[in-house]
């Protein structure tokens, strides 16, 4: 399944994976698969064969129009592509489907953009890359090869299906976790957006990403923050907007704190806004709860737990 990335990598900055990554995904393979994954890989199979007539990924991400494929097969796309639902990121342009996804990821993208270094023939990893929406927006501004990680079998799945109609070399994602990479100190930039809440352990995960940057790389780290000084962070209860899996949420200053304290420097958040109910949403590929459902319906500028809602900070950094 990922031999392609085993030959992409042998001659590039990224070549002493070789020597490691075949035997964790090898594991993944044997031991780790979700019981729905052999039957997305049949589904996946079953996809319309297509030669998408255009490929944007500046300005979106779009593969093809709906005169690639005549109506029955587009029917059929549709039908296959929701057995990957929920669809959270995105959206995506397929064959004339709009796959319209509970995130206007493409908002984020644009929020960020302006403020990263240009990525231009760079080698990229991001973490926590959920399907690989933002992967494409990274070959779009021109990378020289996109790495995702991500566990989610499903996201591993979705990203297949759009990997179909623009089989790119250039682009891969690896079901593993930060924690299984080995360190590699070789990629010029490193994503990670929506994941640090997640984490145990906050400071051993900056640390984590900054294993796998060469000297001199960039972080771009975009997470949920509060407001509040250099000390101020909210460690929820069971859940925060409904999510069970939320430790630590600090505020800018105590993130830019960490930061230095785990040894990046030149430090700067450029981007702070909260995430409003047209950004996050339930749609037709995303059937369950959304950003509304997690409000308070009184005072939607708390969670349904009384916490502050959520907004989201947008910060870069040098190893």
């Amino acid at each position: 399944m990922f031999n392609a990335f085993y030959q992409r990598i042998l001659n590039s900055k990224l070549q002493g994976l070789i020597h490691s990554l075949p035997a964790l995904l090898d594991a993944w393979y044997k031991d780790a698969l979700h019981g729905e994954f052999h039957q997305w890989q049949k589904t996946l199979k079953n996809l319309p064969d297509a030669q998408p007539s255009v490929l944007e990924l500046k300005d979106k991400v779009a593969f093809g129009s709906a005169d690639d494929i005549n109506q029955g097969q587009q029917k059929r796309l549709i039908a296959l592509l929701k057995n990957f639902m929920p669809w959270r990121k995105g959206p995506y342009e397929l064959l004339g489907v709009d796959l319209n996804t509970e995130w206007r990821s493409d908002w984020k993208w644009d929020r960020l953009l302006p403020h990263i270094s240009e990525l231009k023939d760079r080698t990229i990893l991001d973490v926590g890359c959920g399907n690989g929406y933002h992967m494409w927006r990274m070959l779009g501004e021109g990378a020289d090869i996109v790495v995702g990680a991500d566990p989610s079998q499903l996201f591993l799945a979705q990203f297949q299906a759009i990997h179909k109609y623009n089989p790119s070399p250039d682009i891969h994602l690896l079901p593993l976790g930060i924690e299984q990479l080995p360190k590699s100190e070789a990629f010029d930039t490193v994503f990670s957006m929506g994941v640090l809440y997640h984490r145990r352990s906050p400071l051993d995960f900056l640390a984590q990403l900054k294993d796998q940057l060469r000297n001199g790389g960039e972080l771009v780290l975009e997470t949920i923050v509060i407001d509040g000084d250099q000390n101020q962070v909210l460690v929820p209860g069971e859940r925060y907007a409904k999510m069970r899996n939320v430790w630590f949420i600090p505020s800018c200053d105590a993130l830019v704190h960490w930061l230095h304290r785990v040894g990046f420097s030149n430090v700067k958040v450029v981007d702070k806004c909260v995430t409003s109910l047209d950004e996050q949403r339930k749609t037709e590929w995303m059937e369950n709860e959304s950003l509304v459902d997690f409000l308070d319906p009184a005072d939607p500028t708390k969670t349904i737990e009384g916490y502050p809602a959520p907004q989201r900070a947008v910060i870069i950094a040098t190893k």
